[in-house]
């Protein structure tokens, strides 16, 4: 039996307690540090399938309160973390994958089933919030030119990855409205920074080639456009979710267009030319999310970037990735400083 004041503490830690599933990898580690700096108690759920405890390092050198659960969060296992612990806000991070390949039938009923597993979950512990980020490049069609940037409504589901993104979107509203529980569903352009793999994102590989000082390989003619956005602020967002922007869907990106070729020479303005690739059938000629509703939702998000501007900082500690295991060509990287705002235009989850 407790006094008072030691439930009072118990309360007060679960009132800071968040369940990060996906948390050892590249996104979801860097919102783990952020949480963490923030006071927060953190529960990280993950198979290590693709995340690594080295990503987890600086969050373990930080202190706090974090714990690591090694196991797929569609176990007993991981369903019993949720449980246990009763979190108050839980991201799910691990759904769809990498963008980059075509999402089988195997893992579009795993990241499903996983999603309702969550979903069972966070009722049973009385969680109050659920944050998810999905992929905004396979949630709105082939958008025209003139539609971009492209606003959160309506959804129109691009392949397999799509229907699925929809159908987790659905289910989330189907619990609100069933038991109350409050989600975010953050729709994420292409998001790149420090520790993200080298096959997980054009601009990673592009810079992995450039350290190499081998060219980029470049699917189509290079002139396809995509919106990028530099981790921390995609980290950000996440982190202001936990307790804005209820029941919506909200666009993460910067609001502008960057061609796959002018990617390439900004990162390695004096390599060799790029090799061309087929382009695949199913390829997005143009895309750009709108960060309006990001602004409004979440406090102190800036405007967008001129699509010329190219953030040095964020670019080289991205760099620094590659060019500390890899033969180094050092390059300059040319800027034009043009404006204020997100950091948009070397983001690299995917081509698509």
């Amino acid at each position: 039996m407790t006094n008072g004041r030691d439930g009072d503490a118990v309360a007060d830690e679960r009132r800071r307690s968040v369940a990060v599933i996906g948390g050892a990898g590249f996104l979801g580690s860097h919102l783990v540090e952020r949480l963490l700096a923030e006071g927060r108690g953190v529960d990280v759920i993950d198979d290590l399938s693709t995340g690594t405890l080295a990503n987890l390092a600086e969050a373990r050198r930080q202190g706090g309160a974090l714990k690591i659960h090694n196991s797929d969060i569609t176990s007993h296992d991981g369903l019993a973390v949720i449980g246990m612990r009763r979190p108050t806000v839980i991201y799910h991070l691990a759904l769809l994958g990498s963008g980059r390949h075509p999402l089988d039938a195997d893992v579009a009923s795993r990241s499903f089933g996983s999603m309702l597993a969550v979903l069972e979950a966070s009722r049973h512990a009385g969680s109050d919030k659920l944050v998810v980020a999905l992929p905004a490049g396979a949630l709105y069609g082939k958008p025209s030119a003139r539609e971009l940037p492209i606003k959160e409504l309506p959804l129109e589901a691009r392949g397999l990855r799509g229907v699925v993104s929809n159908a987790v979107i659905d289910a989330l509203a189907h619990y609100r409205d069933e038991y109350d529980l409050v989600f975010t569903a953050l729709a994420m352009s292409n998001v790149y920074g420090p520790r993200q793999r080298a096959d997980a994102g054009v601009v990673a590989r592009f810079l992995d080639a450039a350290a190499r000082g081998d060219p980029a390989e470049i699917e189509g003619d290079g002139r396809q456009t995509r919106d990028f956005l530099f981790i921390d602020d995609a980290t950000d967002a996440l982190f202001q979710a936990s307790d804005r922007a209820g029941g919506l869907v909200v666009n993460v990106g910067s609001g502008t267009q960057t061609s796959i070729r002018d990617l390439w020479c900004a990162i390695a303005p004096d390599g060799p030319d790029p090799v061309r690739a087929r382009a695949r059938p199913d390829e997005l000629a143009r895309f750009a999310v709108s960060p309006v509703r990001a602004r409004s939702s979440f406090p102190g998000r800036p405007g967008p970037r001129s699509p010329t501007v190219w953030p040095r900082p964020s670019l080289r500690s991205t760099r620094r990735n590659f060019e500390c295991t890899a033969p180094c060509k050092r390059r300059s990287l040319h800027s034009e400083s043009r404006g204020t705002g997100w950091h948009g235009v070397e983001d690299g989850l995917s081509q698509a």
